[in-house]
């Protein structure tokens, strides 16, 4: 499967758990290309691509600083998404109840709005936990591409 792993951070915890899943599904045989958001194009987003998002959130539920430049182009030019199927991986802290993992709802609702088809369970991290976030999203990983696999076939 051709996979492009997308992250938003402010502190580096979402790109390293981007990374890892990016290591982790070049090792079982997959295309992965992993990309800050602030490096990638909206307007590359592609249905032959499945794509992976890992974004974590910042202050009162916002977008982390890496993701802010993709969601202002995309909102100045939102991409026709249909077709393009994704997974989504947040990031938060269950001890902000009202705001937990809102930086990656930002981005499933453009997604979303612009025809894309969310794939598997919606991941999240919990900073309140003793787990590793790269944990989590590794135990989380083989679902998504289990689903995304029947979804093709």
């Amino acid at each position: 499967m051709n996979v492009t792993v997308l992250y938003g951070t402010e502190s580096g915890n979402s790109e390293l758990i981007a990374e890892d899943v990016g290591a982790a599904l070049r090792d079982a045989g997959h295309d992965a290309e992993v990309y800050d958001l602030q490096n990638f194009d909206p307007a590359e987003l592609t249905a032959d691509r499945f794509t992976i998002v890992v974004c974590s959130t910042h202050g009162e539920g916002d977008l982390p600083n890496t993701a802010i430049p993709f969601a202002a182009a995309f909102d100045a030019a939102p991409p026709d998404l249909t077709g393009l199927r994704y997974a989504m991986f947040g990031l938060g802290d269950t001890f902000y109840e009202e705001t937990y993992s809102q930086g990656s709802e930002h981005i499933d609702r453009r997604f979303a709005a612009q025809g894309a088809t969310r794939v598997g369970e919606y991941g999240r991290h919990d900073a309140s936990s003793w787990d590793l976030g790269s944990d989590v999203a590794l135990e989380w990983l083989p679902g998504v591409l289990e689903e995304a696999a029947a979804k093709v076939a």
